[in-house]
């Protein structure tokens, strides 16, 4: 079977892509700081790629600033690029984000990831892009941030969203170490819509939060204020099986 090295390997989609990998028989390796290896100045990484046919890249910044992510995505995108390179990496799959691509795009995370999509195509390395709506496993993150207002309620965009279960994205990129690099970029996303506010509170109801979540037009979504649609995946989105309701059970 193949070797892969899953940049990002120890975070939250990165171990439950390790795990299913591994179940398939692969040599998986895992490439983040934890195991020696930094992005931004390439410490550690001629030696995690090494041997390896494909790599997987679920890794991100540490900080949401604007900035640092901007730098982290332009850096790590092309350090990786280059070591890839050198070690005849036949195979790039890159975890992106639903609506990255559309211009004018208000988020600046999203922007920085759409940057290190735009060098990822430029670089000669043969990939394939899955750009992924909102994680069930990040709504009770998204609910501890927003913004109270002077009130006991959180409040969060008044946006629609389509989440999807992190095993289902994890599903998703181990079986693309299978297929031929797309060369392009494919959305998925869960099988039901419901507004941010609503999957929001049912994530926080189940750790035991029961504040209110307030849609606010003017409340900020990752530093920026949004359309209601800017966060749902086209028509032709893969859709995951897991609904939100049985997740949280």
């Amino acid at each position: 079977m193949a070797r892969i090295t899953v940049v990002g390997g120890t975070g939250l989609i990165g171990r439950k892509v390790m795990a299913r990998l591994r179940a398939a028989g692969h040599d998986a390796r895992a490439a983040s700081p934890s195991t020696g290896v930094d992005l931004v100045t390439g410490a550690g990484l001629d030696d995690a790629l090494a041997g390896s046919s494909v790599v997987i890249d679920v890794s991100k910044p540490r900080t949401y600033d604007p900035d640092a992510v901007w730098r982290h995505f332009d850096l790590a995108t092309r350090t990786l690029a280059d070591a890839e390179a050198r070690a005849g990496v036949i195979h790039h799959v890159a975890l992106s984000a639903v609506g990255t691509e559309r211009d004018p795009q208000p988020i600046p995370f999203y922007r920085a990831k759409a940057h290190g999509e735009t060098i990822l195509r430029d670089s000669g390395v043969p990939f394939s892009i899955v750009r992924a709506t909102q994680f069930f496993e990040f709504g009770a993150q998204i609910g501890a941030q927003a913004s109270t207002g002077g009130t006991d309620a959180a409040r969060v965009a008044d946006a629609e969203v389509q989440p999807i279960a992190g095993d289902d994205v994890a599903a998703v990129l181990a079986g693309l170490v299978d297929e031929p690099p797309s060369g392009g970029a494919a959305e998925i996303a869960g099988p039901e819509v419901m507004p941010l506010a609503v999957f929001v509170s049912r994530c926080l109801s189940a750790t035991g939060d029961d504040r209110t979540v307030v849609a606010d037009p003017r409340a900020l979504y990752f530093g920026a204020v949004i359309d209601r649609d800017e966060l749902l995946p086209g028509e032709d989105a893969w859709i995951s099986p897991t609904r939100l309701g049985d997740w949280l059970e």
